[in-house]
């Protein structure tokens, strides 16, 4: 089966990539959802050279679509579309068990002619992460929120430590509720790992973000 994969570069849409290629299924698009005013990908925030870094090394296809905001469900369509003609069935999501988000992508593929599916729905969440981890996937963390987490995770590689340390103080590990953000770099199903390098951190407010942007030599 043909899919494309709604893809925001964290740990939970690579775990959904990961077991839709495992299982035999074939990906035609990474679809990234940018942000038009500030140029880089919508929540994970990521930089647009290090997506494109990401999806060579991945070897599928970037699907770029660009939105302001209030026409974020439509670019998602028009997206999918594109993906339809290149020949996607279905349209991959990394959700685990918000319902109005499942909802959401369910509505967009509708449009679109698309089915939905979930790889990890209804999976237990700390399951999730800790399955990542023990299959050697790098995934950096990119953005926290001020409240839960310390700043100084910013730009390290997720590891059982982080996890420990979440779970002590009581919070989701998977961070399915926004205490944190991932962009992956490397893993099984990259051919190789990206380069990449950390810069300054801006703090937001309730969040703060760190740069990452390719490395160069």
């Amino acid at each position: 089966m043909k899919f494309v994969i709604s893809y925001s570069c964290g740990k939970d849409s690579t775990l959904s990539l990961h077991k839709m290629i495992k299982a035999g299924h074939t990906p035609v698009g990474l679809l990234v959802m940018m942000n038009k005013n500030g140029r880089h990908s919508w929540f994970h925030d990521v930089d647009p050279s290090l997506i494109e870094d990401i999806s060579r090394s991945l070897d599928i296809p970037l699907i770029k679509c660009v939105s302001g905001g209030d026409d974020y469900h439509l670019e998602l369509e028009e997206g999918l579309r594109r993906a339809k003609e290149l020949g996607a069935e279905v349209c991959v999501f990394g959700d685990i068990d918000i319902e109005e988000h499942k909802e959401w992508g369910t509505a967009r593929c509708s449009a679109a002619g698309l089915k939905p599916f979930y790889p990890l729905w209804h999976r237990d969440r700390e399951e999730n992460t800790r399955e990542l981890l023990d299959l050697g996937y790098q995934c950096v963390i990119k953005c926290v929120r001020n409240a839960d987490l310390p700043k100084d995770m910013l730009g390290k590689v997720l590891d059982s430590g982080m996890v420990e340390f979440m779970k002590k103080k009581g919070l989701d590990v998977c961070g399915e509720n926004g205490e944190y953000h991932t962009v992956t770099v490397g893993g099984p199903i990259f051919h190789t790992p990206v380069a990449y390098r950390c810069g300054e951190i801006a703090d937001l407010g309730n969040t703060s973000v760190i740069n990452i942007t390719p490395q160069t030599f």
